[in-house]
């Protein structure tokens, strides 16, 4: 089936009595049988039917064989990386979500653990930080919030020579664009909260894999340490899946009138966005993924600037997060990416100058007005009459 076609449709809901939605299993424990013998499910932490039919659809969409599902998308990295050892090393992208940063720095390290921070857009650089103890290479492609675009396929060959594993974020383009496991990675990451759920009212994360000793490892994981994603947040994330498709070839289209738009601004200095055929891995993305995501960056060359236009905005919420159905705004240095340790600022931290955009579904030509007022109104006049009694500073958080 295609994929629009697996959002829709469950193989089975495991409901006797068919219903169309399936149903919740809002429950902590199953009763048993007997005291000696345990049905398919005895305890919600463990499994939960209404998770399980989640798990199912998020690795048919990836074409994988397994997924588990957890209570954040930091939750399922987590968990990935509960399958090293002390002593072993990860090679990360130079260009991640400041949290993921925060763990690997400040979590990981604790535990004996050793990062390399390489700009994995350069194969070779990837090989020549490997080593006898590297055991997984993390990237983002797009990555976050720069959309810098890494060979997936080549990177998978780099980190099967040492025996590692190729872990990708699929957070920004989901299944609808790219499928990593086709191209030879072996675990896909996702934030559910993102575009799986496309509505902001779930926090979620999944890991993909055909790998049956590894999904082994990471569902031993979510139960362990309790992640799993709780039944609710299953059905309102396997709900939201429904329309990934619709939502996401919607705000694809809507990204790249939004990306042209920006080319033309004077005070805009660059635009990072793939679907660019002047971005410098365009056509490597080109190979490697159908569409471009809903997510745009750009730059000014005035962090102050920048501020103002972030401030001035109507319909763009400022706010965190991407891939929801309303259109958000933000400074990613001051927001997403401020949980970036300092020691690794100067190295791994997005411009001050970086705003960046995910455009939602609303209608385009109101989104770009709004941007375009906003433009205007940090550029003018009304700013700082504005800023003198106090009114453009109250939606800047």
């Amino acid at each position: 089936m295609k994929t629009s076609t697996r959002c829709v449709h469950l193989e089975t809901n495991g409901d006797p009595y068919g219903a169309v939605s399936p149903p919740i299993y809002q429950t902590s424990t199953f009763r048993q049988e007997n005291a000696s013998q345990f049905g398919e499910y005895d305890y919600t932490r463990t499994a939960n039917p209404t998770r399980a039919l989640l798990e199912q659809k998020l690795a048919a969409l990836e074409d994988g064989g397994y997924a588990c599902a957890f209570a954040s998308g930091m939750a399922a990295i987590t968990a990935l990386t509960r399958t090293l050892e002390i002593g072993d090393h990860i090679i990360a992208g130079n260009d991640l979500y400041g949290g993921t940063v925060r763990l690997l720095d400040q979590v990981l390290s604790r535990s004996g653990i050793y990062v390399s921070y390489v700009d994995t857009t350069d194969p070779e650089e990837v090989r020549s930080n490997l080593n006898g103890r590297t055991r997984l290479v993390l990237i983002e492609t797009p990555s976050n919030p720069l959309l810098r675009i890494t060979d997936i396929k080549a990177l998978a060959d780099i980190a099967h020579s040492v025996g590692a594993i190729l872990a990708v974020d699929n957070s920004m383009l989901s299944p609808c664009f790219q499928q990593p496991l086709a191209l030879g990675a072996d675990v896909v990451i996702h934030s559910a909260t993102k575009f799986l759920c496309g509505h902001s009212d779930v926090t979620g994360g999944a890991l993909i894999t055909s790998n049956a000793e590894l999904d082994r490892q990471l569902r031993f994981q979510q139960n362990a340490e309790g992640a799993g994603l709780a039944p609710f947040d299953s059905w309102l994330l396997l709900r939201g899946i429904k329309t990934l498709v619709v939502r996401a070839e919607r705000q694809n289209a809507s990204a790249r009138t939004f990306a042209q738009f920006l080319l033309e601004q004077p005070a805009v200095k660059q635009v990072y966005f793939p679907g660019l055929s002047d971005h410098i891995d365009h056509q490597l993305h080109r190979r490697q993924a159908t569409g471009d995501g809903a997510v745009i960056s750009f730059t000014t060359g005035d962090p102050r600037f920048s501020q103002r236009i972030v401030s001035s905005t109507r319909l763009f919420s400022i706010a965190v997060s991407f891939g929801s159905v309303n259109s958000v705004i933000s400074l990613p240095c001051a927001m997403s990416h401020a949980s970036i340790p300092d020691s690794l600022k100067d190295r791994l931290a997005p411009p001050p100058d970086l705003i960046r955009l995910s455009i939602g579904i609303e209608d385009v030509e109101d989104l770009l007005a709004d941007l375009d007022q906003a433009f205007a109104f940090a550029s003018g006049k009304a700013w700082t009459e504005s800023v003198s009694n106090g009114r453009a500073l109250e939606k800047f958080v």
